[in-house]
């Protein structure tokens, strides 16, 4: 009863990391890489996860007590990846861009933007704590 939803799921949580695999191979640069990365592994863990659980509870359901505990550990699994996926992703983006990396093909880099306006005001402050 539970498996078609079970099999869904696996076969949705292939097709995002095949997507994702995809995208790494495919996109130009680092950003669109990490965007490709993030989204589809984060979907495909997601739809992986519910099928443990949906499965892990299934088997709870017959009196299998020790599968509970496999969905709750599936369950705070996921919570960790969806707090630390982003997180990662962006420190890493953050990283490269201050590196010096550019997006191929970006049309407004705002964060460069930002930089600029911060650096020129730092060294007007040092010039005046210099003088």
């Amino acid at each position: 009863m539970i498996e078609p939803l079970i099999l869904a799921c696996v076969a949705i949580s292939m097709i995002f990391n095949t997507l994702g695999v995809i995208g790494l191979h495919r996109f130009p640069d680092v950003y669109t890489r990490l965007h490709a990365a993030t989204k589809c592994t984060t979907f495909g863990s997601i739809f992986a996860t519910i099928a443990v659980a949906a499965y892990g509870f299934g088997q709870w359901y017959y009196g299998n007590a020790a599968y509970g505990n496999m969905t709750a550990h599936a369950i705070f699994a996921l919570l960790a990846l969806l707090i630390t996926n982003p997180t990662g992703a962006h420190a890493i983006a953050r990283a490269a861009h201050l590196s010096g990396i550019s997006p191929k093909r970006a049309v407004v880099d705002i964060l460069e933007e930002d930089r600029k306006k911060t650096g020129s005001k730092k060294r007007e402050e040092a010039k005046g704590v210099e003088s």
